[in-house]
């Protein structure tokens, strides 16, 4: 037992010794905290020593900079379709600042707002450059710049601004190509350069030249508020041009001033003083080739801003060499001429605005535009490309061209126009405020009707309308284009520009392909590289859609006041009005007459061209700004639009369109619903020609005027002893159908006759009784037959015979039949009045009964509320009125 007690001393002093030598090698160890400290001051040393390399590896192949780069304003000629220049950007004649003339209030403007440390710096900042590294690494892209003024000047001599070349790479570049330049230049050098070098709108480039050509002024004597401008149009020179955008610039060149104040360069007095002089204060009127450049001015803003939407290149500052554009310079002097010029005497005065699209239907290539009337800056709104109110142009294009092409729809479709609504209630109205019962698709579109345009529009799924207009390059048919929805009142009404509408249509002209409206073929650089920027074109839609919606519009440029007003001898063309129109609020608010609208449009095209046409007010609600039939300045696009297409289709060969294999005209009895072949006795005014998809025309055959022949009437017989003869005679017998020729068949004895006339003599009858029966032959049928004898006896008393009838029912023949021919009249005239009462009386029931489906269809409210409001405000906007 002690054994044990002693064994168990001893294990507890080696337990004790082991604990000990364990917290010796615990406090040999290093602190967690050290460790994760460690690592992360290694990775910090890692991707510093990594980043210097991956600088000096991206720096190795920056571009050389000479001091051409930095002092050469590369001008960009735009070319036409035939490669003859007609604009050059950067062609201005520059005016370069040397550093002792740049006054001290335009320097510490520029400095105060794009690099207020630009004295300080080595030409990078730190700070902006590692924003724009985290920015490449977590987002993939540079997120802002940090770019010094020398790095601007950089950019602008060196590179592109294509947003796939603002890249870590790029940027690298650019901060060591200006810590080269802040080694070989001073800091007034570079700045100098800098305002030698930045786009200035309208065509200017340097500020020197900004000043002379704003302000007809040297540089040095620029005034606060007139430097503060100066310096803070480079950011976004056309947005901030005091002659085009008096408000934006006013905020832009108040944030300089601002940041003056604060950067200590001007008191606050100065700043209040500079903010409350206008923006457009001392500017001066263009010379005489700025106004010629007007004549261009709305194609070369498509031109610019497809450049910018296609490439991302600054169209000023970028290394574009040439510009391939598809304009027509005669349809381009055309087009402005018409808008601007006193010769064609089209508008009444010179508020009224104008928007206008040419183009080739069978490229989509633009060939000329139209951006506004009497304007006097460059890059003004562009009212080609801005949407507006559009009216019953979209029928075709939401409404019956799917219809045709889903639905495979004939021209002769029949619907009832008769009082609608909305699902919400809201009643749809009519141009005219009234209906014409059944009529057909061709009518409906030719006239403009909206509710059977509404009727045929509910019959089609929504997703295949969007997918049409999709099909045709339309997104949207809003006001609002960011509303992609398709409303119930879009199929009748909508908003585009003149520059969709007119592609849309060519769709229509062409056969059925899409091309997206381009002004640009391609952009050449300096070093020679090619942009295609030609779109590819689509088939949007079956052939036979778009030559029937083609030959339906054909009626609406070839009849009517429209036909009269766009007439070209010798040119096939189609066409569609639209008419939006004030709300009735509106009307009542502003006192405006009941006729008028705020604006129109038409649409035409040919097998070459489409043209599109708007014409309003910018403020719609001032007086007088509107348009009316009274004046006819409702008529004025189609008046527009006449002068430019018969003016462009001079020099082209002038075809009509083709009927393909896929479209079939047929003759049918108009009325019949659904369609029918004409019988053997309809008219020929109840027999129309319209068009139908192969393979979807009708069958059937109508038996409407298919109606059993009466027996004839009035037949009489009488001997003449004297000259041995039995004259017959009857009434003549008229057919409903008047075209159609009678057959009289008479039968004398045993003798049988047939005779177009209405008597017939029998020359030396035999003694004894003479039966004589009557029928007729028409449309196919042999009537029932009447019947009279007469006494042939040697008596010298004169023997006649009144007509009887041979049996009953011959009796009731001819009773019948001379209700059918009039037999009693004295002249002996028979009419088809009884038919006709029949056939009015039937239409009448048959158009009534489905007007009264119609209404109760139309009495029915719907259960969702949703759209009342919306619809309300649309529908009153719907109204095309035709003149």
């Amino acid at each position: 037992m002690p054994e044990n007690k002693e064994m168990s001393r001893i294990q507890k002093k080696n337990a004790e010794k082991q604990n000990k030598g364990k917290k010796k090698n615990k406090k040999q160890k290093s602190p967690l905290w050290k460790k994760l400290l460690f690592g992360v001051l290694l990775l910090i040393v890692l991707a510093f020593l990594g980043g210097v390399g991956l600088f000096a590896y991206f720096a190795s192949s920056a571009p050389e900079m000479t001091e051409k780069d930095l002092t050469d304003i590369v001008s960009k000629d735009l070319v036409d379709a035939k490669g003859e220049v007609f604009y050059t950007l950067g062609a201005e004649e520059r005016e370069p600042v040397k550093t002792e003339n740049i006054p001290q209030v335009l320097a510490d403007a520029i400095v105060s707002v794009e690099d207020q440390r630009f004295y300080s710096h080595i030409g990078v900042d730190p700070i902006g450059i590692t924003r724009a590294a985290v920015g490449y690494v977590t987002k993939g892209h540079i997120i802002g710049g940090g770019s010094t003024i020398t790095q601007q000047l950089v950019k602008l001599s060196v590179f592109s601004t294509k947003e796939e070349d603002k890249n870590l790479e790029r940027k690298a570049q650019e901060a060591w190509l200006a810590l080269k330049l802040e080694r070989q230049l001073s800091k007034q050098q570079i700045l100098t350069l800098y305002i030698n070098k930045v786009y200035m709108s309208e065509n200017q480039y340097g500020m020197g030249t900004a000043a002379d050509h704003y302000y007809g002024k040297d540089i040095s004597e620029l005034t606060l508020s007139e430097a503060a401008l100066l310096a803070g149009m480079p950011k976004a020179p056309n947005a901030y041009n005091p002659r085009t955008n008096p408000e934006d610039a006013t905020k832009r060149r108040n944030i300089v001033l601002q940041l003056m104040y604060e950067n200590k360069k001007i008191s606050k007095e100065e700043m209040e003083q500079a903010k409350a002089v206008s923006v457009q204060e001392g500017l001066i009127e263009k010379d005489d080739d700025e106004t010629n450049d007007l004549v261009y001015d709305a194609y070369v803003s498509q031109v610019l801003d497809e450049i910018k939407e296609k490439t991302d290149l600054d169209p000023y500052t970028s290394n574009i060499k040439t510009i391939h554009t598809n304009l027509d310079k005669d349809a381009q002097e055309q087009v402005y001429d018409v808008l601007n010029s006193d010769e064609y005497n089209i508008f009444p005065n010179d508020e009224m605005q104008a928007a206008v699209s040419v183009i080739d239907v069978n490229s989509g290539q633009l060939k000329a535009l139209g951006g506004g009337r009497k304007q006097d800056q460059l890059r003004a709104l562009n009212r080609a490309k801005a949407r507006a109110e559009v009216g019953s142009t979209v029928k075709p294009l939401a409404t019956y061209a799917p219809a045709i092409e889903y639905l495979k729809m004939s021209t002769y479709e029949q619907v009832i126009d008769a009082p609608t609504t909305y699902k919400s209630g809201q009643k749809i109205n009519n141009f005219d405020n009234s209906y014409e019962g059944q009529i057909s698709m061709r009518r409906a579109l030719v006239n403009s009707r909206n509710v059977p345009t509404y009727k045929i529009n509910q019959q089609i799924d929504t997703s295949d309308i969007q997918e049409f207009l999709h099909n045709i390059g339309i997104q949207s048919l809003n006001g609002d284009a960011s509303d992609t929805d398709f409303h119930e009142s879009n199929a009748f009404n909508g908003a585009l520009s003149m520059i969709d509408l007119s592609a849309a249509y060519a769709s229509f002209a062409n056969g059925g392909t899409y091309t997206a409206p381009y002004a640009v073929s391609k952009v050449v650089l300096q070093s020679g590289e090619e942009i295609d920027l030609a779109p590819q074109s689509h088939k949007a839609m079956s052939d036979y859609t778009a030559y029937m919606i083609t030959d339906m519009l054909k009626d609406v440029a070839n009849t009517g006041t429209t036909g009269r007003l766009v007439n070209i001898p010798g040119v096939p063309q189609a066409g569609k009005t639209g008419t939006p129109n004030y709300r009735s609020e509106d009307k009542r608010k502003y006192n405006i007459p009941k006729d008028a609208v705020p604006a129109t449009a038409y649409v035409g095209y040919t097998t070459n061209y489409s043209v599109s046409v708007w014409a309003g007010y910018d403020k719609r609600f001032e007086k007088g700004h509107w348009l009316s039939n009274g004046d006819n300045t409702r008529q004025i696009p189609r008046k527009v639009y006449q002068a430019i297409m018969s003016h462009i289709s001079q020099s082209v060969e002038n075809n009509n369109w083709k009927m393909p294999k896929s479209v079939v005209p047929v003759k049918v009895e108009k009325g019949s619903m659904p369609a029918a072949l004409p019988g053997p006795n309809t008219p020929s005014s109840r027999i129309v020609t319209e068009l139908f998809v192969r393979d979807n025309q009708p069958s059937k055959t109508s038996t409407h005027y298919t109606k059993k022949l009466k027996a004839p009437s009035g037949l009489t017989a009488s001997y003449n002893k004297e000259k041995d003869e039995v004259q017959i005679k009857w009434n003549k017998y008229t057919l409903s159908n008047s075209d159609k020729e009678v057959t009289y068949l008479l039968k004398v004895g045993n003798q049988s006759y047939t005779t177009k006339d209405r008597s017939y003599v029998v020359q030396n009858p035999a003694e004894g009784k003479l039966t004589i029966s009557l029928a007729v032959k028409a449309q196919g049928q042999t009537s029932p037959s009447v019947s009279t004898s007469v006494n042939i006896t040697s008596d010298e008393e004169k023997d006649s015979s009144e007509a009887s009838s041979s049996n009953e029912s011959e009796k009731e023949s001819s009773e019948d039949s001379s209700s059918e021919a009039s037999s009693n009249s004295s002249d002996e005239e028979s009419s088809s009045e009884e038919e006709e009462k029949e056939e009015s009386s039937s239409s009448s029931s048959n158009a009534s009964s489905k007007e009264e489906q119609a209404d109760e269809e139309a009495s029915k409210k719907s259960e969702h509320k949703e759209n009342t409001e919306e619809n309300k405000e649309q529908d009153e906007n719907n109204a095309d009125e035709e003149e």
